[in-house]
């Protein structure tokens, strides 16, 4: 179309452009009046204004252009910003529409405004019927656009809603299982306690009725009754020293271990033990070992936990507890008996809570593995192990050799 055709719109895109603050204060006017827009009273002027001015510098380069389309990329870009604006500042669809229907009955008045002040007379019909499906689908673009972009913003906050709704209701089903297992949990301290409780008393009150019965039975009596309370000493002792474990909420605090002189102290204090109850006590230490940075007294509590559990659990053969380097970053503590072994059935609840090999006669209170592994938690130590029933058990647990010190 030649410029001279294109003469007439341009002017009213002009005109437009000299007016663009009065008309935006038109349309703001007609909007804070309207009575069905109510989130626009909750806004400044210039949230409200928010990229009218842009859209109308846009319609004005389509009269210019005497089509949308050249300008439609910019102009949708313009209308999504409005859309999603509109959105979070909680507008309705509804109120959304009606606002740029106004903004539409602006415009529609200012066309008519300039047609009766044309006084050359060259903006003949024609060019106002062009002006005014040009206004009208430049307007339904950006409806559509800004209706389409205020969706798409409500579907994906009620998809991120979506996903954290789950994500709780997750959470929740994982503490309400935990909540249950504690419940479980303490409810088996209860009934584990009761029950040694149950048989001390019962064979502390045999003996005691075999002394006044038969006197010349008092020694037998006594060391029943002594075996029960040291039975019952041992329960209790290991009881603390689990409640000690799990109520520690002091920080973690990490020194320079020299791993051979722990290991010496090790084998000092636990080979009377073995070696009392007729086992033979192996020990073996890598000379690639020297020293590493963790907690002392927590890797002693752990290796003295393998080797007293081995030992209950071993009635002939050996046991044997090495220290190992793994790699550059790591190292190891091992301990092998030749002991019952552990059924593949009890390989998930070993390191449960006063769980003891079935069938057995063991003192204690079922809590040394219980006490390792929230030891090695803290130690940030892995555990693993290999049993076979009526032929032993092995349980290594690979240690860093450099412990960090939680914040």
């Amino acid at each position: 179309m030649s410029d001279g055709k294109a003469l007439p719109l341009r002017q009213f895109a002009d005109f437009l452009r000299v007016g663009q603050t009065r008309l935006t204060e038109k349309w703001m006017k007609m909007v804070f009046d309207d009575g069905d827009l109510i989130e626009a009273d909750k806004l400044t002027y210039d949230q409200l204004a928010d990229h009218l001015p842009q859209i109308l510098a846009k319609l004005c380069a389509a009269l210019d252009a005497q089509g949308v389309e050249k300008v439609e990329p910019a102009m949708e870009h313009d209308a999504k910003m409005h859309g999603i604006v509109r959105w979070r500042q909680g507008y309705r669809i509804e109120e959304l529409v009606r606002e740029l229907d106004l903004f539409h009955f602006v415009l529609s008045d200012a066309l008519d405004e300039f047609v009766d002040t044309d006084a050359s007379g060259t903006f003949a019909r024609g060019h106002e019927r062009r002006a005014r499906r040009l206004i009208a689908n430049a307007l339904s673009f950006v409806t559509l656009t800004s209706i389409r972009e205020a969706v798409h913003e409500r579907d994906r906050k009620v998809d991120e809603y979506t996903g954290r709704l789950e994500r709780a209701n997750h959470e929740l089903e994982l503490k309400q299982r935990l909540v249950g297992d504690l419940h479980e949990s303490r409810m088996q301290i209860t009934r584990s306690v009761v029950h040694d409780l149950r048989n001390f008393l019962n064979a502390f009150t045999m003996a005691l009725q075999l002394i006044a019965r038969a006197p010349m039975k008092a020694e037998a009596a006594l060391t029943l009754a002594n075996r029960q309370a040291a039975d019952m000493k041992q329960l209790v002792d290991q009881m603390v020293e689990y409640s000690v474990v799990l109520g520690d909420n002091n920080p973690l605090s990490v020194e320079k271990v020299e791993l051979h002189d722990l290991f010496d102290e090790l084998v000092a204090s636990s080979r009377p033990d073995v070696e009392g109850k007729g086992l033979r006590f192996h020990a073996r230490f890598d000379s690639e070992l020297s020293s590493v940075t963790s907690n002392r007294l927590k890797l002693k509590q752990v290796a003295l936990n393998l080797i007293s559990n081995a030992t209950k659990y071993t009635k002939s053969g050996e046991i044997e507890i090495g220290f190992a380097k793994v790699d550059d970053g790591g190292w190891s503590i091992c301990v092998s008996d030749t002991g019952v072994g552990i059924a593949p059935s009890d390989v998930q609840r070993v390191f449960n809570e006063f769980e003891r090999a079935a069938g057995e006669d063991i003192p204690g209170a079922g809590l040394g593995l219980a006490i390792v592994k929230e030891l090695c938690r803290v130690l940030q130590g892995r555990i693993h192990f290999e049993s076979r029933v009526g032929q032993g058990t092995t349980f290594e647990i690979r240690f860093p050799i450099e412990l960090q010190s939680p914040r």
